[in-house]
């Protein structure tokens, strides 16, 4: 996506950019986590976005396994808002064909909240989430955003299966349109696949796709337990990968203690099913928390970052940093009334690639309570 320049869209209603809202929160993230040089990287790509964005629950992805100091960038873009009108902007007047249109597109058939609205409208959540390659990203390169969608109603395998099975091709269509990529059947049949395989405690609940990448649709199942679930849902999937040191390593967090459930993330390709397993682990119990319950007590997330330690999976600097990110409410004192921050873990993720943990991710978020949402 091409961003407007910073005199254009971001700043046109006068009240700056996304830029100047993170500025405001620099003091609260540590060095250790994001240095100096990736963060002018983030809020460049920041200038372009509208300062509205700060209002929802935005974040950043952390590579815990690496000294360097490099992070990407989440934010929120629920429908209905000014962030939307936005990006509607924006695809108007974007080449047709590019993502920035496919956006715009997605957001114009976004569900609304009338009652009458049709049943395809409501077939995605209002809310969904765009991923920011900064950290990640090559050098002087500004890759467009991933795009991650959210079911309206929970896809799990039940006795209405056959009537949710429209809906997932319905949902990997709006996707695949909106990052630029034509629909392929093959990718709809994997996704029903996986559907298929899911036990009745678990649900897909997001389908993720970045189109500066080599091709492939991110699917999340959650609700996940133990090892032996995980595992009983990849043997019925036949995932390639390989089996025993999914087990292994999920078996030993289980004794580390620490997180109540998981999620699998699966990359579906063209050929099959990818190889690269991820692993999400969660300290309580919700995977997509409404913004009352972005908040971490204390000491939630202690009990799972003493078994990351013992794993030898982060550079222990960075995870004594997030041990204090994760004690929930702060205050940020600036220009106007002191505010209310809450700063929390949403989740850990363990990227696995044939038989090594290959990264080691956290995924922190900030929310501001009350905040206006335009």
């Amino acid at each position: 996506m091409t961003p407007p320049k910073e005199s254009g869209d971001a700043r046109q209603n006068g009240r700056g950019s996304f830029a100047g809202q993170l500025e405001q929160f620099r003091g609260l993230i540590s060095p250790v986590l994001i240095g100096e040089r990736a963060w002018e990287a983030m809020l460049d790509r920041a200038r372009a976005l509208p300062a509205e964005i700060a209002a929802f629950p935005f974040g950043f992805e952390l590579l815990l396994n690496e000294r360097r100091p490099e992070a990407d960038l989440g934010i929120s873009l629920v429908s209905g808002t000014e962030p939307a009108a936005f990006f509607k902007r924006a695809g108007r007047v974007a080449t047709s064909g590019s993502v920035a249109a496919g956006l715009a597109r997605l957001l114009l058939n976004e569900p609304e909240p009338e009652p009458d609205a049709s049943p395809v409208r409501r077939i995605f959540s209002r809310s969904m989430m765009l991923e920011y390659d900064i950290g990640s990203a090559p050098s002087g390169t500004r890759p467009d955003p991933g795009v991650f969608l959210y079911p309206a109603e929970p896809l799990v395998a039940d006795d209405n299966a056959v009537r949710k099975l429209p809906a997932i091709g319905a949902i990997l269509h709006a996707l695949t349109s909106a990052v630029g990529w034509p629909p392929d059947e093959a990718e709809r049949a994997l996704a029903e696949q996986v559907y298929r395989a899911q036990f009745p405690d678990t649900n897909i609940f997001s389908f993720g796709a970045f189109p500066a990448r080599e091709r492939a649709v991110r699917l999340a199942v959650t609700g996940f337990r133990s090892a032996h679930g995980i595992l009983a849902f990849l043997d019925r999937l036949r995932w390639p990968g390989p089996h025993a040191f999914v087990g292994s390593t999920v078996s030993r967090f289980e004794q580390h203690g620490g997180f109540v459930s998981l999620a699998v993330q699966l990359d579906i390709h063209r050929g099959g099913l990818g190889p690269t397993l991820g692993l999400n682990f969660f300290a309580r119990d919700s995977y997509r928390a409404e913004q009352r319950a972005w908040v971490d007590k204390p000491g939630l997330w202690d009990e799972f970052f003493r078994g990351l330690r013992k794993e030898g999976l982060v550079v222990p600097e960075k995870l004594a940093v997030l041990a204090d990110w994760t004690r929930g409410s702060t205050m940020l004192f600036g220009a106007g009334a002191p505010r209310s921050l809450s700063r929390g873990m949403h989740h850990i993720k363990l990227v696995l690639e044939g038989e090594r943990v290959r990264q080691c991710k956290g995924y922190v978020y900030i929310v501001q309570p009350g905040a206006t949402q335009a």
